[in-house]
């Protein structure tokens, strides 16, 4: 039964993501250990040159989180270029104005330069530059705290530098024991788990197209939509564990050199999986009346083609090795007919034999669709060596305005931080600025969810050490013990929604600095301090934020749904079946461009929704998540629908000169028909991109009133339900045309295979037309709820 099967798979995936996230804590532990153990109960010596073991656990939490081996070698570099980029400044400093001199506003001065130099490289990698700015902070800090004690100031980034490389150092023994935690094998084991995943999800699919009932491949669907999620999530372990997988390649030997391009063949399988998703969401009823036995038949001949490519994927070989399958796999070159009774009520059924037909095409005909200019250019900087890479950050290159406000945002930040940190308490100084060091990212963040989970996790993991310190004040030599447990919580406290890996950090640094620590005072009056130092320094954090992006994320969504919709209008307007194959191939080439630019603004869209949606509302409107939810969902369609057809508007001009006769003419008739509806659409994206200003609300307002409309007023619609109500009939037109140029097809000259594949991508263009069309109404009708929503008085008015 599907659902046994579905439900397999699940326990299967989740109780493997808990053994792999059960297994990430407990190295997480043995590295905090490893630190506790050599700063606590090591020699004299030893532990007077660690004397910063707060920077070494910090060091140590922000390396081994579900690291790999080769990120934790990745780590050890970072720590060695951020020594570099403090040291040198902090001795030119120490030498200009002498210790004994250096006060409270010189050393906020002085953190804030340094912050700002270290930030300012684009090529530095953030978790280098976050470990600079720790140290940054602790150094100059310090050297207030200790002014007078020359030879100690001079001391400190020895000393700073000691602490973080034993953070470092214990995060690579982590991953050596008991057993090495290699990028390599977590990414054969994401493409094991994404191959079977997309097994289960295909025989899902399939079952569903030919069930017999709504009900049950409704459930079919919701069921494959659930291994969809997860599917996805293996793909982003496999690109984020590739990183780790080049640091690895100097030690391990056996590295599969196919395994890199493997990972781009998976992202490419991906497109063809997200169209039968979208053929079988829009299948008005079942069964499907197409569906008969010669129907299924092909499918299941196509599946078993597949069958071999996912094998491949589990024993890490590329797609074009030679490899037997268990059995003889029947293929079936037999024409599907498609008749004008059936091509326009079963689009959604000839799309999926489409997209399975593209799955199990390896020829290289068929474009890496993820594949950009810019990808590009950082996969061969990926390709090179690690270490050749490593000493390409060191070199500075020009910066953008987006990466000199980063780096004026951290120095202010951090050289206020510091000021009130001092002022405030000297010697507890440092944890004003080292809190927010290590909170620093390059793009936007939801800042007061940020700040709040990490005064949350302060709090709790300073009261669960005050706690624990009280229940063992008989036994404190084992007090490092309860830490144990508290380290694998918060571990796992990193996945949580609410706190997430800001609060996860501060938990496990809060508990740590008590208990991981001695000889820093009472533990209670410590406590206080530091959290009141964390504090202040979330306070200048937030302030700098918001001056820095003074607009709310709501209005950053909104900005980039115009954006998005101005890309939609600009990729239809580059959709055409030209008769030549060199003119098809520049616009498709054109629309690959302006469709990867409207990925890329989705992307955006999608992160300022969810950043939207945590952000406190104070007195503005609250977010309407709901409707911006259903736009990016209509946008993530338009977007894989793209993909589509700019393959297919190539294939099919490409084609239609090997097949000869009057397809040419016929051509010419569908894109007269393209052309009406790619006005229709840009004219609606266009209206409402204007009717996003308040100007044009008023002037629609006036419009709408002189029309004497009825109360159900919305923006434009006497023109857009104009242009939409000729839409339909333009599409249905251009169906018709599409049927008549698929019957004209098997009586040209030419092979059964490529009249078969002539048919199916012209009836795969048909879909993608339809389904575009009733996007840009889905994209109208949301839009216009959200202007509702954040103009009520607007519309009561009129």
């Amino acid at each position: 039964m599907p659902v046994m099967i579905s439900t397999a798979s699940g326990d299967q995936t989740y109780s493997g993501l808990w053994r792999a996230r059960l297994g990430c804590a407990l190295r997480t532990a043995l590295a905090c250990t490893i630190v506790g153990c050599i700063t606590l109960y090591g020699p004299e010596p030893l532990r007077l040159l660690l004397s910063y073991p707060a920077f070494s656990y910090v060091t140590t939490i922000l390396i081994v989180s579900e690291a790999t081996l080769g990120d934790a070698l990745r780590g050890f570099w970072h720590v060695i270029y951020a020594t570099v980029q403090v040291l040198i400044p902090y001795a030119l400093s120490l030498w200009l104005i002498g210790p004994a001199r250096f006060t409270k506003e010189l050393a906020a001065v002085a953190v804030a330069l340094t912050a700002f130099m270290v930030a300012l490289p684009e090529s530095t990698p953030l978790l280098c530059k976050r470990l600079a700015f720790g140290q940054t902070v602790i150094v100059y800090v310090g050297t207030v705290a200790k002014g007078a004690q020359t030879g100690r100031a001079f001391m400190h980034p020895i000393h700073v530098a000691s602490s973080a490389a034993l953070g470092a150092l214990a995060s690579i023994l982590a991953m050596l024991f008991p057993f090495p935690r290699l990028a390599y094998c977590e990414v054969r084991r994401a493409c094991r788990l994404y191959a079977e995943n997309a097994s289960k999800r295909l025989s899902l699919i399939l079952e569903a197209l030919s069930a017999q009932d709504t009900t049950a491949a409704q459930e079919l669907i919701s069921q494959e939509k659930c291994l969809s999620k997860i599917g996805l999530k293996l793909l982003r372990s496999v690109k984020d564990n590739l990183g780790g997988m080049a640091w690895e390649r100097p030690q391990i030997k056996f590295l599969t050199p196919n395994l890199k391009d493997l990972g781009e063949k998976l992202q490419a399988m991906e497109i063809p999986m997200r169209g039968m998703e979208i053929a079988l969401s829009v299948c008005p009823d079942f069964p499907i009346g197409v569906i008969d036995e010669g129907f299924k038949q092909v499918l299941q001949s196509s599946k078993a083609q597949i069958g071999p490519k996912l094998e491949h994927v589990k024993c890490l070989l590329p797609f074009d090795a030679t490899m037997a399958p268990d059995g003889k796999v029947e293929t079936s070159e037999k024409p599907i007919w498609i008749t004008k009774t059936t091509i326009f009520e079963n689009l959604p059924a000839l799309f999926l034999l489409y997209c399975m037909e593209f799955l199990k095409d390896d020829s290289p005909n068929v474009p890496n669709l993820e594949s950009t200019p810019k990808l590009n250019s950082e996969e061969s900087k990926e390709s090179r060596g690690s270490f050749r890479r490593a000493l390409s950050s060191l070199i500075i290159r020009p910066t953008s305005s987006r990466n000199f406000v980063f780096a004026f945002k951290c120095s202010i930040s951090l050289g206020l931080a510091v000021l009130f940190g001092l002022i405030y308490n000297k010697e507890n100084g440092y944890w004003s600025g080292l809190t927010i060091a290590i909170s620093f990212v390059t793009g936007r963040q939801a800042t007061f969810t940020v700040a709040n989970a990490r005064v949350q996790g302060t709090a709790m993991g300073s009261i669960y050490g005050i706690l624990c310190l009280f229940l063992f004040r008989r036994f404190l030599d084992m007090r490092f013990l309860p830490l144990l447990p508290w380290i694998i919580f918060t571990s796992f406290l990193i996945h949580s929604r609410t706190y997430g890996q800001a609060g996860a950090f501060s938990a496990a640094t809060g508990a740590l600095l008590i208990l991981g620590r001695k000889d820093y005072g009472p533990p209670t009056e410590f406590a206080i301090a530091r959290v009141t130092e964390a504090t202040i320094g979330l306070i200048c954090f937030i302030a700098v934020e918001l001056l820095s992006n003074p607009s709310r994320a709501a209005t950053l969504a909104e900005t980039e749904l115009l954006k998005s919709m101005k890309l939609f209008g600009d990729c239809v307007e580059n959709i055409f079946l030209r008769p030549q194959q060199k003119s098809a191939s520049a616009s498709s080439r054109v629309l690959r461009e302006k469709q990867y630019q409207l990925k890329c603004h989705v992307k955006e869209f999608e992160k300022f929704i969810a950043e939207a949606e945590m952000e406190p509302n104070f007195w503005f409107v609250p977010f309407n998540g709901g409707c911006y939810r259903k736009l990016l969902g209509s946008f993530l369609t338009v977007v894989n629908l793209l993909h589509f057809v700019a393959y297919k508007i190539e294939f099919v001009s490409e084609a239609s000169e090997r097949l000869g006769g009057d397809l040419e003419e016929l051509l010419k008739q569908v894109n007269n028909d393209l052309e009406l509806f790619k006005k229709a659409v840009i004219y609606s994206m266009s209206r409402l991109e204007e009717a996003s200003t308040t100007t044009i609300l008023q002037e629609s307002k006036k419009e709408l009133q002189t029309e004497n409309l009825s109360n159900d007023i919305e923006i434009g619609k006497s023109t857009s339900e104009t242009e939409f109500r000729h839409l339909d009939e333009d599409t249905e037109n251009m169906l018709q045309h599409l049927e008549e140029v698929v019957d004209k097809i098997y009586s040209c000259e030419g092979t059964e295979k490529l009249k078969r594949q002539m048919c199916l991508c012209l009836t795969g263009l048909g879909f993608c037309i339809h389904s575009l069309a009733r996007e840009a109404k889905d994209i109208e009708k949301d839009f216009k709820e959200v202007i509702k929503r954040e103009n009520p008085s607007f519309f009561d008015q009129a």
